[in-house]
């Protein structure tokens, strides 16, 4: 990539050709831009470099010495250009990443594969944990992006939201169940389920919406775990609202029914980064691919 040379780059060239004509040449100046850089490399050391006698000029005593110390500054110089130019393409960086549960069985194995395969040489260091605990993290500069979500009510003010995708909500039903060769369910017709739920309060879970509209469902267990939810589910225990992304890791023996979206509005699903700040090149390549996977992600159907 084209770029300035420093005042030491332009002293060695002078040296080596022992031209400024010459130098100027090589260097793409004109002779007078060569001669104007020289001195004001002199004048910063308080030196003279070189002899300028008819034909040509010479290193003085101080330019010999100066030489090898010029060549280091070269050399450091040529391998700061190196990385930042590997920096610029992407070759190689760190990108912190946190994603939820859901995220992380669908979106984003997808999203690091893809990644992965195009930058070899960029680390991805990956959290899991809930939304409101990597907006934490990236309000407190400990990651470069998040997969969000903002069914909770959760603040999602102090980051900048890149849209990915609008996720329908499943209801999981136990294999069996009177409903579960609906397409489509309104709240209302289990209103007299028992319901598994990540929170005793609705207006903490997905069931967020619904709550606000004035549905109340009676929480007979609190599990945390979608795995744990789903144990729950089949062994008959209760029914749980489900997001899309999660529907592909379900297992066989439940079922699921979308859910009319007035009564569970589809989630928004956002990749978060740190407002204010710019992307690295490395994390705005895996935006890119976020956006990308987000965009083939098709919405898994309701298993029978």
């Amino acid at each position: 990539m084209p770029h300035t040379h420093s005042l030491y780059e332009v002293f060695l060239r002078v040296a080596a050709d022992r031209s400024f004509t010459s130098a100027a040449t090589a260097l793409g100046y004109t002779q007078s831009a060569i001669s104007r850089q020289v001195q004001s490399l002199e004048g910063e050391l308080g030196v003279t470099l070189f002899d300028r006698p008819p034909r040509g000029v010479r290193l003085t005593e101080a330019g010999r010495v100066l030489l090898p110390h010029a060549e280091a500054v070269r050399d450091r110089l040529a391998a700061a250009r190196a990385e930042l130019d590997a920096l610029r393409t992407r070759a190689r960086g760190l990108v912190g990443v946190g994603s939820s549960p859901t995220g992380a069985g669908a979106t984003l194995p997808r999203t690091l594969a893809a990644f992965r395969a195009l930058h070899p040489r960029v680390e991805v260091a990956r959290t899991e944990g809930s939304s409101g605990h990597h907006l934490r993290l990236l309000a407190a500069g400990d990651l470069d992006v998040a997969v969000v979500s903002d069914t909770a009510g959760r603040s999602l003010e102090g980051s900048t939201l890149h849209h990915l995708l609008d996720e329908p909500m499943y209801v999981a039903l136990p294999g069996g169940h009177r409903l579960a060769d609906r397409r489509e369910l309104r709240l209302a017709e289990l209103a007299d389920e028992e319901w598994v739920a990540g929170s005793a309060r609705p207006e903490d879970t997905l069931m967020r919406p619904a709550a606000e509209s004035g549905f109340r469902p009676r929480t007979a267990y609190v599990v945390q775990d979608w795995i744990a939810k789903q144990g729950f589910v089949a062994a008959g225990l209760g029914v749980t609202l489900l997001p899309a992304l999660a529907a592909d890791a379900v297992r066989a023996d439940i079922t699921l029914v979308t859910v009319h979206p007035d009564d569970a509005p589809h989630r928004a699903v956002y990749a978060a980064t740190p407002r204010g700040l710019n992307p690295s090149p490395a994390t705005a390549a895996f935006l890119a691919q976020l956006r990308e996977t987000a965009g083939e992600l098709m919405t898994p159907r309701p298993r029978r």
